[in-house]
């Protein structure tokens, strides 16, 4: 009976002294759940984690967006449907002007003026010499088939004229930046123009090059100073109207 009492007694006693260790471990326990995070914090954070990504799918979505109508680059000194558009408008402006022909001096009928440099120097001003040069080269492209050496010359006289003007512009944006690169232009085309004439109107007119050379001083020089000098006052007035309407 002794030895059973002390069998019997003696969970007891241990159970007692475990008590507190068993205490300290289930306080430990308690502690530790009541630092993890709920269920329903953990369901709501998963929650936002997969929201995160959504901003980022939707904000490629709308740049895909407005990426669509361009061709690869924006709006800001670069190519976009945009720009390609308003270089469009401008060849044709300046295709329309070159058939615009009449005669401008007494005398030499056949050499006649055309506005369409005056176009070709809008277009460099507005946007380069880049612009200047597409519009100087596709706006006589008609005249090809007709008259091929006489295309030749008037793209050649365009591109002197109106892409050094529109590069001193582009350094210097102001009035007295415009008509510098409008007096530099001139030059540059009174002198292809006379090289041009010497050069290939023997070719398609039967004269010779002292019969062209002849021609400079009464005729050539004088109508292409006229030339020029209408091209760059018509420039002046009316390239900053454009240029303002186009960058609205």
């Amino acid at each position: 009976m002794s030895d059973l009492s002390r069998a019997g007694n003696a969970p007891a006693s241990s159970s007692t002294s475990a008590s507190p260790e068993l205490q300290r471990n289930s306080q430990g326990r308690t502690e530790n759940l009541s630092h993890a995070p709920s269920g329903g914090q953990t369901s709501a954070s998963a929650a936002e984690a997969s929201h995160e990504p959504s901003f980022d799918v939707a904000a490629a979505q709308s740049t895909a967006a407005r990426n669509a109508h361009d061709t690869g680059v924006s709006d800001s000194g670069r190519w976009s449907t945009r720009r390609i558009a308003i270089y469009a408008l401008f060849v044709a402006l300046a295709m329309a002007t070159s058939f615009v022909e009449f005669p401008i001096m007494p005398g030499v009928p056949w050499l006649k003026y055309d506005p369409s440099g005056i176009v070709c120097l809008i277009a460099g001003f507005t946007f380069g010499p880049s612009a200047a040069g597409i519009v100087s080269v596709l706006g006589f492209t008609p005249h090809l088939l007709m008259d091929p050496w006489g295309t030749l010359m008037a793209v050649l006289v365009s591109l002197a004229l109106s892409v050094p003007a529109a590069l001193v512009y582009k350094y210097r944006r102001s009035q007295g930046g415009a008509i510098a690169g409008i007096l530099l232009g001139a030059a540059c085309a009174l002198v292809a123009a006379i090289l041009g004439n010497l050069v290939v109107t023997p070719i398609y007119a039967h004269m010779s090059v002292a019969q062209v050379a002849a021609l400079i001083v009464p005729a050539l020089l004088p109508f292409n100073l006229i030339k020029f000098a209408i091209h760059g006052v018509a420039t002046y007035l009316i390239y900053k109207p454009v240029s303002n309407l186009l960058h609205r």
